[in-house]
């Protein structure tokens, strides 16, 4: 990684799992426009299984790509060492007993002129988060029942 850390945009990572192991390779291309973009930078592209035992695997890429289903070549060395075993025990402890998972770190291409500029007039990021898509549907949803109960005569 020779990229000047003063420009870079802010960086995020995501776990993503999939339960019983079932990886369709639907998200590659998107993640892979995404890259192409310019948008996001991926940083790290790691993945982990948890066996019914509880232990946690890091997978090859390799061992994804049976039967020759996903091209998964271009991701190979998608590693920054950014990651340890900490953090993939960290992940591997949020999956089910028989699942795998994603361990995506990437820098948010996007915002890095933004946060150049910020930080150039002496802001720093401190604190952040991520609302997840079903947190927002159900309070969505309980915004919309709690109208329809005040408008009940």
């Amino acid at each position: 990684m020779n990229h000047d850390f003063e420009d870079m945009g802010p960086v995020d990572f995501l776990v993503i799992e999939f339960p019983g192991n079932r990886m369709t390779g639907e998200g590659f291309p998107l993640l892979l426009d995404l890259v192409d973009r310019g948008i996001i930078r991926v940083l790290d592209l790691l993945f982990v299984r948890k066996d019914t035992e509880g232990s946690i695997v890091a997978l090859e890429l390799r061992e994804l790509d049976v039967g020759g289903e996903f091209d998964l070549s271009v991701f190979e060395g998608s590693s920054s060492g950014l990651l340890g075993q900490d953090d993939l025990d960290e992940a591997g402890a949020a999956l089910e007993p028989g699942s795998s998972a994603a361990i995506l770190v990437y820098e948010n291409l996007w915002a890095a002129p933004l946060a150049l500029a910020l930080r150039r007039g002496g802001a720093q990021l401190v604190a952040g988060g991520r609302i997840p898509v079903q947190a927002l549907l159900a309070s969505l949803d309980a915004a919309d029942a709690q109208t329809v109960g005040e408008a009940a005569p």
